[in-house]
């Protein structure tokens, strides 16, 4: 692809997307809306945030088994900490640094947050591989943790079943189990515009019309970018898979459509059948979990690996885009190993453990939930209400949980 350089990408990869989840039917009757548009999302069902779970949590329990694994020589050259969010939960202080606190991460950690929608994982993934691969501290690792929660109800109207909530975390170094970045090789293409923003911690404006025309105008731009740059880019022939930022499934699928008659020669049968074996299995999990925001083209590479193991060494095209917007198409290899480390998470196992409840328990929680992202000086969140939503298995008292504001400083505790 381009000239030799350092492997470089992505180590380790995880995925929490809570305790609680509601079939999109369900969500689909309780607000009345017309049922024969579900199949359009391609959606079964989502992730809905408990009051004790918020950005911090959601982080914390998305990295944390990541960290376990490490020896703990490993653990200390975590140089960087980048946490991706559309959900701060204060104009200064950073979610990253209660999730440095939490993680145990070492001192001599670089502690940041970075915003720019659905993109901004991307963007530190990116400057997190560019420090790793500079060379000028040999061996650090980088962690790059995607979190959001949802703050949508009816206003969003057929935007509110597509909603997700939880957190995807990346350790990026410098022996890439998961996914080895092709150096050099990305396309870009970005402008401002108002498709979405979230003025308020608890509300969510958006133009979904607008956004959606953003998404496919930067899909198209942001390749034709990648294909300047990387010679002989062929959309059709250079990946064997594509993982794409997935809002709905039903837009991946619109998506993919488009490109096919774009940029290739696929008749409408092949590009149906290209898109069942490329696409198709990256959509599994964002199925059962909803838009997770800048974590959502990860959970979809999660999600391929999962649904549909590679036994050679395979080129993954990949898309991030964030409204406002900015986006960005690059590319990296997976293996047979790729696949077997995605598995240890278990996370189609933990997505199958969530409570399903039902569409009067989800209206309850999501009123606590939104009110608990609202800064004010003092609040009691009492964990113990939700403490028979939390999973049974192994991981029973080894989750972070938000108890509450003492003097505006958020507080937690290990369930």
């Amino acid at each position: 692809m381009t000239a030799a350089a350092p492997a470089v990408g992505i180590e380790a990869l995880n995925v929490y997307a809570g305790l609680a989840a509601i079939e999109v039917a369900d969500l689909f009757a309780g607000r009345g809306l017309d049922p024969a548009r579900q199949g359009n999302l391609m959606l079964d069902r989502r992730s809905v945030g408990l009051p004790c779970e918020d950005p911090v949590t959601n982080a914390v329990n998305a990295a944390k088994p990541l960290l376990d694994a490490l020896a703990p020589p490993e653990r200390a050259r975590v140089e960087l900490l980048v946490t991706s969010t559309e959900s701060g939960v204060d104009y200064s202080k950073s979610v990253a640094s209660y999730v440095h606190h939490y993680l145990g991460l070492p001192a001599t950690c670089r502690v940041m947050e970075a915003k720019q929608a659905c993109y901004a994982a991307t963007g530190a993934l990116q400057l997190a591989a560019g420090y790793v691969a500079s060379g000028l501290s040999p061996g650090a690792k980088a962690l790059v943790i995607a979190t959001d929660v949802a703050v949508v109800d009816a206003y969003a109207q057929y935007a509110e079943p597509a909603t997700g909530h939880g957190a995807v975390a990346l350790l990026v170094g410098d022996a890439p189990q998961v996914l080895t970045l092709d150096p050099g090789a990305f396309g870009l293409h970005s402008y401002e515009t108002l498709d979405s923003a979230r003025p308020a911690p608890d509300q969510d404006v958006a133009d979904a019309d607008r956004s959606l025309f953003a998404y496919l105008d930067c899909l198209d731009r942001s390749f034709a970018d990648y294909a300047d740059r990387v010679e002989g880019a062929d959309f059709g022939a250079t990946f064997d898979r594509l993982a794409l930022h997935t809002p709905f499934a039903g837009l991946v699928r619109s998506a993919h459509r488009k490109m096919t008659r774009d940029w290739t020669s696929l008749s409408p049968q092949d590009a149906g059948a290209d898109f069942d074996r490329r696409v198709a299995p990256s959509l599994a999990y964002p199925r059962q979990v909803g838009n997770l925001c800048s974590g959502s083209v990860y959970l979809a590479l999660a999600s391929s690996l999962d649904a549909a193991p590679c036994v050679r060494p395979e080129r993954v095209g990949l898309f991030s885009y964030g409204s406002g917007c900015a986006s960005e198409f690059f590319s990296g290899v997976v293996t047979g190993e790729s696949a077997r480390a995605v598995r240890r998470m278990r996370i189609g196992e933990r997505l199958a453990a969530r409570r399903t409840i039902d569409f009067a328990e989800y209206t309850r929680l999501l009123k606590v939930t939104r009110s608990c992202l609202v800064p004010e000086r003092n609040r009691e969140v009492t964990w113990e209400l939700w403490e028979d939503y939390l999973d049974s298995g192994e991981r029973a008292g080894d989750l972070l949980v938000h108890t509450g504001v003492t003097d505006y400083h958020r507080t937690y505790a290990w369930s």
